[in-house]
């Protein structure tokens, strides 16, 4: 029988001291996504009563204005700190474009009627709750490999 040993290196963090304030950052970004679905559950209930769902839409698109603050300072972070990740910053970015996009389909969903763009809006945020998943996933990948 042979006993295997853990040093202190196999104990230590996947991520790095540079990745540790972007994977908060994107953390908290995927936080904010995941809640975006969560809001929208609770007043797409409502079967377009807009009246009886309105403070839900409200608090749904306040949290789409932080999702985007959050993934915005996630990619200059990204870009500061990890400069040689162009995956990483690339993606960020990508994600930052299409919380802006879905925030702006969102707000002619609500302001203009446009309830068709719903099915658009919906299937975008699921495809940005996989990318934010995505991202950190690929970060821990490079820092453990």
């Amino acid at each position: 029988m042979s006993a295997s040993t853990t040093t202190k290196t196999d104990l230590a963090p996947p991520t790095g001291t540079r990745s540790v304030l972007f994977n908060v950052l994107m953390g908290l970004t995927a936080l904010a996504v995941l809640l975006q679905a969560l809001w929208a559950g609770i007043f797409l209930q409502h079967d377009g009563e807009r009246d009886a769902a309105s403070s839900w839409i409200d608090v749904h698109a306040k949290g789409g204005e932080v999702a985007i603050a959050l993934a915005l300072i996630a990619t200059v972070v990204a870009i500061v700190k990890l400069r040689s990740r162009k995956d990483i910053w690339i993606a960020s970015a990508v994600l930052t474009v299409l919380l802006v996009a879905e925030a702006y389909i969102g707000g002619l969903i609500v302001d203009q009627s446009k309830d068709n763009l719903t099915a658009v809006h919906v299937p975008l945020g699921m495809a940005m709750m996989a990318l934010v998943v995505w991202i950190p996933l690929r970060v821990h990948k490079a820092a453990t490999a």
